[in-house]
Protein backbone atom coordinates (compact mmCIF):
# COMPACT_ATOMS: atom_id res chain seq x y z
CA UNK A 1 0.00 0.00 0.00
CA UNK A 2 1.40 3.52 -0.61
CA UNK A 3 1.63 5.52 2.38
CA UNK A 4 -0.44 8.56 2.58
CA UNK A 5 -1.82 8.15 -1.12
CA UNK A 6 -5.15 9.73 -0.55
CA UNK A 7 -3.69 13.19 0.69
CA UNK A 8 -1.28 13.27 -1.84
CA UNK A 9 -3.69 12.26 -4.85
CA UNK A 10 -6.70 14.67 -2.96
CA UNK A 11 -3.35 17.15 -3.33
CA UNK A 12 -2.39 16.22 -6.86
CA UNK A 13 -5.91 16.29 -8.23
CA UNK A 14 -6.73 19.53 -6.48
CA UNK A 15 -3.42 21.53 -7.97
CA UNK A 16 -4.66 19.65 -11.35
CA UNK A 17 -8.29 21.61 -11.09
CA UNK A 18 -7.11 24.90 -10.36
CA UNK A 19 -4.63 25.14 -12.77
CA UNK A 20 -7.03 23.72 -15.49
CA UNK A 21 -9.73 25.79 -13.91
CA UNK A 22 -7.95 28.85 -15.32
CA UNK A 23 -6.83 27.35 -18.30
CA UNK A 24 -10.05 26.72 -19.27
CA UNK A 25 -11.24 30.62 -18.60
CA UNK A 26 -8.27 31.57 -20.86
CA UNK A 27 -9.36 29.35 -23.97
CA UNK A 28 -13.25 30.36 -23.66
CA UNK A 29 -11.51 34.10 -23.70
CA UNK A 30 -9.62 33.76 -26.26
CA UNK A 31 -12.00 32.06 -28.75
CA UNK A 32 -14.24 34.79 -27.72
CA UNK A 33 -12.32 37.42 -28.60
CA UNK A 34 -11.37 35.68 -31.76
CA UNK A 35 -14.78 35.43 -32.54
CA UNK A 36 -15.87 38.69 -31.93
CA UNK A 37 -13.23 40.99 -33.08
CA UNK A 38 -12.41 38.52 -36.52
CA UNK A 39 -16.32 37.27 -37.53
CA UNK A 40 -13.87 34.91 -39.36
CA UNK A 41 -14.13 31.08 -39.41
CA UNK A 42 -11.08 31.27 -41.11
CA UNK A 43 -9.34 32.86 -37.98
CA UNK A 44 -11.28 30.18 -35.93
CA UNK A 45 -10.19 27.59 -38.00
CA UNK A 46 -6.05 29.08 -37.48
CA UNK A 47 -6.99 29.00 -33.83
CA UNK A 48 -8.35 25.22 -33.63
CA UNK A 49 -5.16 24.36 -35.59
CA UNK A 50 -2.53 26.65 -33.36
CA UNK A 51 -3.90 24.85 -30.08
CA UNK A 52 -3.37 21.10 -31.28
CA UNK A 53 -0.77 20.97 -34.02
CA UNK A 54 2.03 21.57 -31.10
CA UNK A 55 0.52 19.13 -28.77
CA UNK A 56 0.72 16.37 -31.76
CA UNK A 57 3.90 17.23 -32.63
CA UNK A 58 5.28 17.18 -29.47
CA UNK A 59 3.82 14.52 -27.84
CA UNK A 60 6.25 11.81 -28.70
CA UNK A 61 8.92 13.88 -27.41
CA UNK A 62 7.18 14.32 -24.11
CA UNK A 63 6.64 10.62 -23.75
CA UNK A 64 10.03 10.03 -23.37
CA UNK A 65 10.71 13.47 -20.98
CA UNK A 66 8.11 11.67 -18.86
CA UNK A 67 9.78 8.54 -18.97
CA UNK A 68 13.29 10.35 -18.29
CA UNK A 69 12.84 12.62 -15.66
CA UNK A 70 11.08 13.43 -12.87
CA UNK A 71 7.21 13.53 -13.70
CA UNK A 72 6.29 16.06 -10.50
CA UNK A 73 8.68 18.26 -12.03
CA UNK A 74 7.85 17.91 -15.39
CA UNK A 75 4.20 18.60 -14.84
CA UNK A 76 5.05 21.67 -12.88
CA UNK A 77 7.44 23.19 -15.65
CA UNK A 78 4.49 22.73 -17.95
CA UNK A 79 2.69 24.73 -15.90
CA UNK A 80 5.31 27.38 -15.34
CA UNK A 81 5.71 26.98 -19.32
CA UNK A 82 1.70 28.34 -20.01
CA UNK A 83 1.83 30.75 -17.32
CA UNK A 84 4.53 32.32 -18.61
CA UNK A 85 3.54 32.76 -21.91
CA UNK A 86 -0.12 33.83 -20.22
CA UNK A 87 1.95 36.61 -18.19
CA UNK A 88 3.51 37.84 -21.42
CA UNK A 89 0.42 38.51 -23.64
CA UNK A 90 -1.08 40.17 -20.86
CA UNK A 91 1.05 42.02 -20.38
CA UNK A 92 1.21 43.24 -24.43
CA UNK A 93 -2.69 43.18 -23.97
CA UNK A 94 -1.74 46.24 -21.36
CA UNK A 95 0.65 48.01 -23.49
CA UNK A 96 -1.50 48.35 -26.11
CA UNK A 97 -0.83 45.58 -28.34
CA UNK A 98 -3.77 43.88 -28.79
CA UNK A 99 -3.19 41.66 -31.83
CA UNK A 100 -5.53 38.21 -32.88
CA UNK A 101 -2.16 36.87 -34.09
CA UNK A 102 -0.74 37.49 -30.79
CA UNK A 103 -3.48 34.94 -29.37
CA UNK A 104 -2.18 32.57 -31.64
CA UNK A 105 0.91 32.40 -30.37
CA UNK A 106 0.16 32.49 -27.03
CA UNK A 107 -2.24 29.28 -27.92
CA UNK A 108 0.47 27.37 -29.41
CA UNK A 109 2.58 28.01 -26.53
CA UNK A 110 -0.32 26.83 -24.41
CA UNK A 111 -0.65 23.71 -26.43
CA UNK A 112 3.35 22.87 -26.18
CA UNK A 113 2.58 22.87 -22.50
CA UNK A 114 -0.68 20.47 -22.80
CA UNK A 115 1.42 18.43 -25.14
CA UNK A 116 4.66 17.90 -22.17
CA UNK A 117 2.17 17.75 -19.24
CA UNK A 118 -0.86 15.05 -20.55
CA UNK A 119 1.58 11.72 -21.09
CA UNK A 120 3.50 13.21 -17.77
CA UNK A 121 -0.07 13.08 -16.18
CA UNK A 122 -1.21 10.05 -17.17
CA UNK A 123 1.88 7.84 -16.24
CA UNK A 124 1.97 10.00 -13.03
CA UNK A 125 -1.29 8.85 -11.18
CA UNK A 126 -0.23 5.02 -10.57
CA UNK A 127 2.87 6.56 -9.06
CA UNK A 128 0.54 7.64 -6.06
CA UNK A 129 -2.64 5.40 -6.26
CA UNK A 130 -2.57 1.89 -5.50
CA UNK A 131 -3.71 -0.47 -8.37
CA UNK A 132 -7.06 -1.21 -7.09
CA UNK A 133 -7.91 2.01 -6.56
CA UNK A 134 -7.12 3.33 -10.40
CA UNK A 135 -10.42 3.01 -11.68
CA UNK A 136 -12.38 4.75 -8.97
CA UNK A 137 -9.77 7.67 -8.85
CA UNK A 138 -9.69 8.34 -12.51
CA UNK A 139 -13.31 8.34 -12.59
CA UNK A 140 -13.02 11.13 -10.06
CA UNK A 141 -10.72 12.91 -12.25
CA UNK A 142 -13.06 12.67 -14.93
CA UNK A 143 -16.16 14.06 -13.05
CA UNK A 144 -13.68 16.87 -11.72
CA UNK A 145 -12.41 17.64 -15.17
CA UNK A 146 -16.73 17.77 -16.49
CA UNK A 147 -17.47 20.09 -13.74
CA UNK A 148 -14.68 22.69 -14.79
CA UNK A 149 -16.02 22.47 -18.41
CA UNK A 150 -19.69 23.04 -16.98
CA UNK A 151 -18.53 26.14 -14.97
CA UNK A 152 -15.79 27.46 -16.24
CA UNK A 153 -17.66 28.89 -20.02
CA UNK A 154 -20.12 30.49 -17.46
CA UNK A 155 -17.52 32.11 -15.67
CA UNK A 156 -15.69 33.37 -17.98
CA UNK A 157 -18.06 34.81 -20.21
CA UNK A 158 -19.24 36.98 -16.48
CA UNK A 159 -15.39 38.45 -16.32
CA UNK A 160 -15.04 38.91 -20.24
CA UNK A 161 -18.36 40.60 -20.17
CA UNK A 162 -17.09 42.82 -17.53
CA UNK A 163 -13.23 43.33 -17.52
CA UNK A 164 -10.72 43.44 -20.18
CA UNK A 165 -9.30 39.99 -20.90
CA UNK A 166 -6.35 40.64 -19.54
CA UNK A 167 -7.83 40.33 -16.68
CA UNK A 168 -8.62 36.82 -17.04
CA UNK A 169 -4.76 36.29 -18.32
CA UNK A 170 -4.15 37.22 -14.68
CA UNK A 171 -6.36 35.40 -13.11
CA UNK A 172 -4.93 32.30 -14.88
CA UNK A 173 -1.45 32.98 -13.78
CA UNK A 174 -2.59 33.22 -10.12
CA UNK A 175 -3.81 29.66 -10.04
CA UNK A 176 -1.16 28.55 -12.08
CA UNK A 177 0.98 29.55 -9.51
CA UNK A 178 -1.43 28.07 -6.90
CA UNK A 179 -1.57 24.76 -8.98
CA UNK A 180 2.50 24.71 -8.76
CA UNK A 181 3.30 25.37 -5.26
CA UNK A 182 0.24 22.67 -4.21
CA UNK A 183 2.24 20.39 -6.79
CA UNK A 184 5.70 20.85 -5.90
CA UNK A 185 5.56 21.51 -1.98
CA UNK A 186 2.59 19.50 -1.13
CA UNK A 187 2.64 16.50 -3.01
CA UNK A 188 4.69 13.46 -2.39
CA UNK A 189 5.75 11.15 -5.03
CA UNK A 190 8.01 8.69 -5.48
CA UNK A 191 10.51 9.10 -8.84
CA UNK A 192 9.74 6.21 -10.94
CA UNK A 193 13.02 3.79 -11.66
CA UNK A 194 14.11 5.29 -14.79
CA UNK A 195 14.10 8.87 -13.56
CA UNK A 196 16.64 8.03 -11.20
CA UNK A 197 18.91 5.87 -13.59
CA UNK A 198 21.91 7.51 -15.59
CA UNK A 199 20.80 8.12 -18.91
CA UNK A 200 22.80 6.34 -21.66
CA UNK A 201 20.72 6.55 -24.22
CA UNK A 202 19.36 9.29 -26.65
CA UNK A 203 15.91 10.67 -27.20
CA UNK A 204 15.83 9.09 -30.26
CA UNK A 205 16.62 5.85 -29.07
CA UNK A 206 14.40 6.22 -26.28
CA UNK A 207 11.88 7.20 -28.77
CA UNK A 208 12.63 3.97 -31.22
CA UNK A 209 12.60 1.53 -27.81
CA UNK A 210 8.51 2.94 -26.88
CA UNK A 211 7.78 2.49 -30.42
CA UNK A 212 9.29 -1.51 -30.17
CA UNK A 213 7.76 -1.54 -27.25
CA UNK A 214 4.27 -0.78 -28.57
CA UNK A 215 4.75 -3.24 -31.49
CA UNK A 216 5.54 -6.12 -29.49
CA UNK A 217 2.61 -6.38 -27.54
CA UNK A 218 -0.34 -6.87 -30.04
CA UNK A 219 -2.91 -5.50 -27.10
CA UNK A 220 -1.09 -2.14 -27.80
CA UNK A 221 -1.41 -2.27 -31.36
CA UNK A 222 -5.17 -3.22 -31.41
CA UNK A 223 -6.04 -0.62 -28.84
CA UNK A 224 -4.60 2.32 -30.62
CA UNK A 225 -5.91 1.35 -33.81
CA UNK A 226 -9.42 1.11 -32.13
CA UNK A 227 -8.82 4.63 -30.29
CA UNK A 228 -7.83 6.34 -33.17
CA UNK A 229 -11.02 5.43 -35.74
CA UNK A 230 -13.26 5.62 -32.28
CA UNK A 231 -11.75 9.74 -32.30
CA UNK A 232 -12.49 10.11 -36.10
CA UNK A 233 -16.45 8.87 -35.97
CA UNK A 234 -17.00 10.96 -32.64
CA UNK A 235 -15.82 13.49 -34.06
CA UNK A 236 -19.30 14.61 -36.10
CA UNK A 237 -21.06 14.24 -32.31
CA UNK A 238 -18.43 16.54 -30.97
CA UNK A 239 -18.51 19.46 -32.81
CA UNK A 240 -21.27 19.85 -35.05
CA UNK A 241 -24.33 20.10 -32.75
CA UNK A 242 -23.91 23.28 -32.27
CA UNK A 243 -24.45 24.05 -36.28
CA UNK A 244 -27.12 21.18 -36.19
CA UNK A 245 -28.95 22.55 -33.08
CA UNK A 246 -29.35 26.13 -34.83
CA UNK A 247 -30.30 24.99 -38.22
CA UNK A 248 -32.79 22.05 -36.71
CA UNK A 249 -34.13 24.31 -33.85
CA UNK A 250 -33.11 27.38 -33.94
CA UNK A 251 -30.35 30.11 -33.28
CA UNK A 252 -31.16 31.15 -29.65
CA UNK A 253 -28.28 31.30 -27.99
CA UNK A 254 -30.18 29.50 -24.78
CA UNK A 255 -30.13 26.44 -26.85
CA UNK A 256 -26.64 26.17 -27.01
CA UNK A 257 -25.77 26.40 -23.83
CA UNK A 258 -28.50 24.42 -22.95
CA UNK A 259 -26.67 21.56 -25.22
CA UNK A 260 -23.25 22.32 -23.71
CA UNK A 261 -24.53 22.31 -20.19
CA UNK A 262 -26.44 18.90 -20.63
CA UNK A 263 -23.35 17.09 -22.17
CA UNK A 264 -21.21 18.26 -18.95
CA UNK A 265 -23.81 17.51 -17.01
CA UNK A 266 -23.78 13.78 -18.30
CA UNK A 267 -20.03 14.12 -18.39
CA UNK A 268 -20.15 14.62 -14.33
CA UNK A 269 -22.63 11.83 -13.65
CA UNK A 270 -20.84 9.38 -15.80
CA UNK A 271 -17.34 9.76 -13.94
CA UNK A 272 -19.02 9.54 -11.12
CA UNK A 273 -20.55 6.49 -12.37
CA UNK A 274 -17.38 4.95 -12.85
CA UNK A 275 -15.80 6.24 -9.66
CA UNK A 276 -18.97 4.33 -7.40
CA UNK A 277 -19.18 0.70 -9.90
CA UNK A 278 -15.76 0.63 -10.96
CA UNK A 279 -16.54 -1.16 -14.07
CA UNK A 280 -16.88 -4.74 -15.16
CA UNK A 281 -13.42 -6.64 -13.95
CA UNK A 282 -12.76 -6.95 -17.48
CA UNK A 283 -12.11 -3.38 -18.79
CA UNK A 284 -12.67 -4.14 -22.26
CA UNK A 285 -16.32 -5.32 -21.27
CA UNK A 286 -16.91 -1.72 -19.79
CA UNK A 287 -15.20 -0.24 -22.96
CA UNK A 288 -17.54 -2.09 -25.47
CA UNK A 289 -20.22 -1.22 -23.42
CA UNK A 290 -19.82 2.15 -23.87
CA UNK A 291 -18.50 2.43 -27.56
CA UNK A 292 -22.40 0.34 -27.61
CA UNK A 293 -24.08 2.82 -25.97
CA UNK A 294 -22.13 5.99 -27.39
CA UNK A 295 -23.22 4.41 -30.52
CA UNK A 296 -26.90 4.66 -29.68
CA UNK A 297 -27.40 7.77 -28.30
CA UNK A 298 -25.55 9.51 -31.33
CA UNK A 299 -27.89 7.99 -33.46
CA UNK A 300 -30.45 9.26 -31.44
CA UNK A 301 -28.98 12.65 -31.73
CA UNK A 302 -29.88 12.22 -35.79
CA UNK A 303 -33.63 11.02 -35.65
CA UNK A 304 -35.32 13.02 -32.50
CA UNK A 305 -37.95 15.57 -33.45
CA UNK A 306 -38.14 17.12 -30.10
CA UNK A 307 -35.51 19.52 -28.71
CA UNK A 308 -35.99 18.56 -25.10
CA UNK A 309 -35.79 14.70 -26.26
CA UNK A 310 -32.47 16.17 -27.81
CA UNK A 311 -30.79 17.72 -25.01
CA UNK A 312 -31.73 14.25 -22.97
CA UNK A 313 -29.80 12.17 -25.31
CA UNK A 314 -26.87 14.42 -25.40
CA UNK A 315 -26.88 14.30 -21.41
CA UNK A 316 -26.63 10.60 -22.05
CA UNK A 317 -23.88 10.62 -24.31
CA UNK A 318 -21.94 12.68 -21.92
CA UNK A 319 -22.70 9.95 -18.93
CA UNK A 320 -21.14 6.88 -21.79
CA UNK A 321 -17.87 8.54 -22.03
CA UNK A 322 -16.26 8.49 -18.86
CA UNK A 323 -17.37 4.99 -19.22
CA UNK A 324 -14.99 4.60 -22.25
CA UNK A 325 -12.23 6.68 -21.23
CA UNK A 326 -11.51 5.71 -17.56
CA UNK A 327 -11.10 2.00 -18.69
CA UNK A 328 -9.27 3.12 -21.48
CA UNK A 329 -6.93 4.43 -19.19
CA UNK A 330 -6.77 2.52 -16.19
CA UNK A 331 -5.82 -0.34 -18.40
CA UNK A 332 -2.93 1.43 -19.86
CA UNK A 333 -1.90 2.41 -16.04
CA UNK A 334 -2.29 -1.39 -15.20
CA UNK A 335 -0.39 -3.12 -17.89
CA UNK A 336 2.78 -0.61 -19.05
CA UNK A 337 5.87 -1.62 -17.45
CA UNK A 338 6.76 1.95 -15.60
CA UNK A 339 9.40 2.75 -17.18
CA UNK A 340 7.35 2.78 -20.73
CA UNK A 341 3.99 4.25 -19.22
CA UNK A 342 4.99 7.89 -20.23
CA UNK A 343 5.96 6.86 -24.21
CA UNK A 344 2.84 4.72 -24.56
CA UNK A 345 0.65 8.27 -22.87
CA UNK A 346 2.34 10.24 -25.34
CA UNK A 347 1.70 8.09 -28.26
CA UNK A 348 -1.95 8.23 -26.80
CA UNK A 349 -1.89 11.97 -26.51
CA UNK A 350 -0.99 11.94 -30.09
CA UNK A 351 -3.80 9.55 -31.19
CA UNK A 352 -6.66 11.98 -28.94
CA UNK A 353 -5.09 15.25 -30.01
CA UNK A 354 -5.20 14.44 -33.83
CA UNK A 355 -7.65 12.02 -34.59
CA UNK A 356 -10.85 14.43 -33.70
CA UNK A 357 -9.66 17.05 -35.72
CA UNK A 358 -8.70 15.09 -38.74
CA UNK A 359 -12.16 13.38 -38.68
CA UNK A 360 -13.39 17.18 -38.89
CA UNK A 361 -11.70 17.64 -42.29
CA UNK A 362 -13.62 14.94 -43.71
CA UNK A 363 -17.22 15.62 -41.76
CA UNK A 364 -16.88 19.51 -41.91
CA UNK A 365 -17.31 19.71 -45.22
CA UNK A 366 -19.48 16.70 -45.74
CA UNK A 367 -21.66 18.83 -43.17
CA UNK A 368 -22.54 21.51 -45.52
CA UNK A 369 -23.68 19.00 -48.31
CA UNK A 370 -25.55 16.62 -46.35
CA UNK A 371 -27.83 16.71 -43.42
CA UNK A 372 -26.01 16.18 -40.06
CA UNK A 373 -28.36 14.36 -39.05
CA UNK A 374 -27.94 11.45 -41.57
CA UNK A 375 -24.10 11.88 -40.65
CA UNK A 376 -24.64 11.23 -36.72
CA UNK A 377 -26.83 8.54 -37.75
CA UNK A 378 -23.83 6.77 -39.83
CA UNK A 379 -21.28 7.52 -37.61
CA UNK A 380 -23.24 5.95 -34.42
CA UNK A 381 -23.97 2.91 -36.46
CA UNK A 382 -20.12 2.66 -37.47
CA UNK A 383 -19.92 3.12 -33.37
CA UNK A 384 -22.18 0.31 -32.62
CA UNK A 385 -20.56 -1.98 -35.41
CA UNK A 386 -17.27 -1.07 -34.14
CA UNK A 387 -17.60 -2.26 -30.38
CA UNK A 388 -17.66 -6.05 -31.59
CA UNK A 389 -14.66 -5.78 -33.12
CA UNK A 390 -13.07 -4.44 -29.67
CA UNK A 391 -15.01 -7.24 -27.89
CA UNK A 392 -13.63 -10.19 -30.69
CA UNK A 393 -10.19 -8.75 -30.26
CA UNK A 394 -8.74 -11.71 -28.05
CA UNK A 395 -5.71 -9.81 -27.25
CA UNK A 396 -7.90 -6.41 -25.72
CA UNK A 397 -9.80 -9.18 -23.84
CA UNK A 398 -7.19 -10.53 -22.56
CA UNK A 399 -4.85 -7.52 -21.28
CA UNK A 400 -8.57 -6.19 -19.94
CA UNK A 401 -8.75 -9.45 -17.60
CA UNK A 402 -8.38 -7.63 -13.76
CA UNK A 403 -4.75 -8.08 -12.20
CA UNK A 404 -4.32 -10.92 -9.44
CA UNK A 405 -6.20 -10.44 -6.75
CA UNK A 406 -8.44 -7.46 -7.88
CA UNK A 407 -11.99 -7.61 -8.62
CA UNK A 408 -13.02 -4.16 -10.18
Amino acid sequence: MKPNWKRNIALFLGSQTISLFGSSLVQYAIMWYITLQTESGFMMTLAIIAGFLPTFFLSPFAGVWADRHNRKILIASADALVATATLVLALLFMAGYRSVWLLFAGSAVRAVGTGIQTPAVGAIIPNIVPEENLTRINGVNSSIQAVVTLVSPMISAALYSTFPIETIFFIDVVTAAIGILTLLLLVQVPVHAKALQAQTEGYFSDMRQGLTYIRKHAYLKAYFAFCALFFVLIAPAAFLPPLQVTRTFGDEVWRLSAVEMAFAIGMILGGGLMAWWGGFPNRIHTMTLSCILTGLTIVALGIVPFFWLYLLFVGLNGITLPMFNTPATVLLQEKVEPDYLGRVFGAMSMISSSMMPLGMLIFGPVADMIPIEWMLVGTGLALFVQSFFLMGTRALVEAGKPLMGQGS
